[in-house]
């Protein structure tokens, strides 16, 4: 399929060919929430930890005698029944981390660009080249396009001024070709491409 180039001004100057492989799939629900969960899994911490009987301070003395109180039978003062005690099946540090195949990781990014692509929320734009990108200037360029958030994924470099203008709006966040990732291109209002960023993704995706 064809796809238009535009300008960072917004010009259109050119046209360029997208897989149909990659952005003219049926998006599917359950391949995205899958790789969606296991993106999520992978960034949880997995450090929250209570202290275990072994680790709190307090005397292991047994309370009361085993029969002939009236009460329950108690061992020591680090019951979880008691204040200051432990929790009982309390967290521990873990792994949250959960295993999914890599072909099922690599389906759901095409998913997610068909996706996009489907709600025409891809922008193609041709390689910035200019020295003198101000952030100004290019917040209102995106928005006369229409561009008010988004993620700008670039291919292995990106002009420096372009990436410093860009780095101090706070609605646009700007990633490499090699990070682009499922999460990030859902939860994107506009998803913005550069012409090597648009062949450095079929590299990897085909």
């Amino acid at each position: 399929m064809k796809a238009d180039i535009s300008s960072i001004e917004g010009k259109k100057v050119g046209t360029i060919d997208l897989s149909d492989n990659i952005y003219g799939l049926k998006p599917r629900s359950d391949i995205l929430h899958r790789v969606v969960k296991w993106q999520l899994s992978r960034r949880r911490q997995g450090s929250r930890k209570i202290k275990t009987r072994s680790e709190i301070t307090g005397s292991t003395k047994k309370i009361v005698r085993q029969k002939g109180s009236g009460s329950a039978r108690h061992g020591d003062v680090k019951s979880n029944i008691f204040r200051g005690g432990t929790k009982a099946h309390g967290p521990v540090v873990r792994s949250h981390e959960i295993k999914l195949l890599k072909k099922v990781r690599k389906l759901g990014l095409k998913h997610a660009l068909s996706a996009k692509k489907n709600e025409n929320a891809i922008l193609v734009i041709q390689e910035p080249t200019s020295k003198d990108y101000k952030t100004g200037n290019v917040k209102k360029v995106l928005l006369g396009q229409g561009v008010d958030s988004g993620l700008l994924v670039y291919g292995v470099e990106i002009n420096k001024n372009f990436k410093n203008a860009l780095s101090n709006i706070r609605s646009i966040n700007l990633i490499p070709s090699r990070g682009a990732n499922v999460y990030d291109i859902l939860k994107c209002h506009k998803l913005i491409l550069t012409e090597d960023a648009v062949k450095k993704i079929e590299e990897r995706l085909l």
